[in-house]
């Protein structure tokens, strides 16, 4: 009985162990044992081992491998700066005994790029009793299929607009857009984006994934948001080409520049074009009458016409006049010509103290970005004099140049013009305190009793009109102020006159603020 039971044991262990030693054998030894009966398994454990860049392993799960498999794998993960890859299987499906297809889903993470991902299908096929993955370079990424090649390419990223000093956008078809190459260098490049582009046998391309560049902010300006809106909007509804500038008076900062005259950003535009100012520029010989001995109190004649000594006659727009003495206040607030002309002529004969008070308001110098502010050529005898002196002949002007001028005397300073914070503001050039004074209080009575009296300017508005002979195109038409510590100009080309054309687009703007 002892016996019986012994052998009986006996067998029982031997059919054991063979049964184990058949199992063994059947998964390849204990290193193969993901290599079982079912595909999935074996694809399954492909995909784990290639997550684990385990190329040796993944070897030798591969049928037919070809010489190059590893240095393949090595390669594109190489040139492709590969850090990290995640695999999941999806569903397996049979073909028939002898076949399987285990499609999957993949991510690449590009080194300092980010996430790639992919799908791509493993198949599989039944080799001497085990199940081995039948591997071809579309297994790597199906953009590899028939000698197709992955490369990276670099691809020109969009430039950051230029923004305004608070950091929003500047409002678009506000007139500002031709001018973004003058503040600073322009559109700021935010650096280089990349592409990973599949290119075919035959020379064609695609893109597979792109990988934009950090976004930086735009590049900062000077302007401001709401004032550069109130510009824009106050131009809608005008016909003629016109522009606003407006500046922060104590620095020179540019607010707004809204530009409808089709000039563009190296054409006759509100910064580098130059036109006759007209009476605008009785700022500037005011100035020089000032310093010349005048107050604003001095008594002037203003007859319907002059003729200076040598010259012709010169008369007033419409053939105004003024009877008896006026003040020069009232002759400023009035605009009339023939006393600034006559005045011009006994103070500042030689033209020479009226090149000296432009210069002061920026004229004849070099300022960053527009060129220079303006111009005024030494007036050679009595007529150019003259012209001079009510901003004809001789002189032209920037819309830019003449709401600087504005500025100057609202702070006391001329300034240079700042449109990117912290560029080179150079010294500012003080007027001399009397001459500041008096344009101050003249330009005040220009609003509240002079020709601009009823173009609906909000309190506190000082400005000079101005309607400048153009030639063949009609007259310019020009308003200049300030209210608050902002400055400004409107210029409507061919307007008219400029209480007419350029008074109401003030006063639109600055009720808009």
């Amino acid at each position: 009985m002892r016996s019986r039971a012994l052998l009986t044991l006996i067998a029982v262990v031997l059919l054991v162990i063979g049964v184990s030693v058949y199992t063994l054998l059947r998964s390849g030894g204990p290193e193969g044992a993901a290599e079982a009966a079912d595909p999935g398994e074996t694809g399954r454990a492909y995909l784990a081992l290639w997550e684990r860049s385990d190329l040796a392993g993944m070897s030798g799960l591969v049928a037919d491998r070809p010489a190059d498999f590893v240095e393949r794998h090595l390669a594109f993960a190489r040139d492709l700066d590969v850090e990290s890859l995640r695999l999941t299987p999806g569903t397996l499906r049979r073909q028939d005994g002898q076949t399987a297809e285990l499609p999957f889903q993949g991510v690449r993470t590009i080194r300092n790029r980010g996430e790639w991902p992919f799908e791509s299908t493993l198949r599989l096929t039944l080799r001497d009793g085990r199940w081995r993955v039948l591997w071809a370079p579309e297994t790597i990424h199906p953009a590899l299929a028939g000698g197709g090649r992955i490369e990276f390419k670099e691809i020109q990223a969009p430039a950051a607009e230029p923004v305004t000093g608070s950091g929003d956008p500047i409002p678009h078809d506000s007139g500002a857009e031709s001018y973004f190459g003058l503040f600073g260098d322009g559109r700021q490049a935010t650096g280089n984006g990349y592409a990973i582009e599949a290119v075919q046998a035959d020379g064609g391309s695609r893109e597979l994934m792109v990988f934009q560049p950090p976004q930086v902010k735009g590049t900062p300006t000077t302007l401001s948001r709401p004032v550069q809106a109130a510009a824009a909007r106050a131009l809608d509804g005008v016909s003629q080409p016109a522009a606003i500038v407006a500046v922060r008076s104590h620095t020179g900062e540019v607010l707004a520049v809204a530009d409808r005259l089709g000039g563009g950003n190296g054409g006759q535009n509100a910064f580098r074009g130059y036109y006759p100012p007209g009476s605008t520029f009785k700022v500037i010989t005011a100035t020089a009458l000032l310093v010349g001995g005048l107050t604003p109190d001095s008594p002037t004649d203003c007859p319907a016409s002059y003729t200076p000594a040598g010259g012709r006659p010169f008369g007033n727009a419409e053939g105004h006049s003024a009877p008896g003495p006026i003040s020069l206040t009232t002759a400023f607030a009035i605009s009339c010509n023939t006393a600034f002309i006559e005045q011009s002529a006994r103070l500042l004969p030689d033209g020479g103290g009226l090149v000296r008070a432009a210069r002061l308001f920026g004229f004849n110098r070099d300022i960053e970005g527009p060129g220079v502010c303006g111009r005024i050529r030494p007036p050679e005898g009595a007529d150019q004099l003259a012209s001079a002196a009510i901003g004809q002949g001789a002189v032209v002007a920037s819309p830019l140049c003449m709401a600087l001028a504005a500025a100057a005397v609202q702070d006391g300073s001329w300034h240079q013009p700042v449109v990117i914070p912290g560029s080179p503001r150079g010294r500012p050039v003080p007027l001399p305190a009397k001459a500041a004074t008096g344009l101050r209080a003249m330009m005040r009575a220009v609003v509240s009793a002079g020709t601009a009296s009823s173009g609906g300017l909000p309190p506190g508005t000082a400005g000079k009109t101005g309607t400048a002979e153009a030639g063949g195109g009609g007259e310019h038409a020009w308003f200049i102020g300030y209210r608050g510590d902002t400055a400004f100009a409107v210029f409507v080309k061919n307007g008219g006159a400029g209480a007419q054309a350029a008074v109401p687009i003030a006063a639109r703007f600055l009720r808009a603020l």
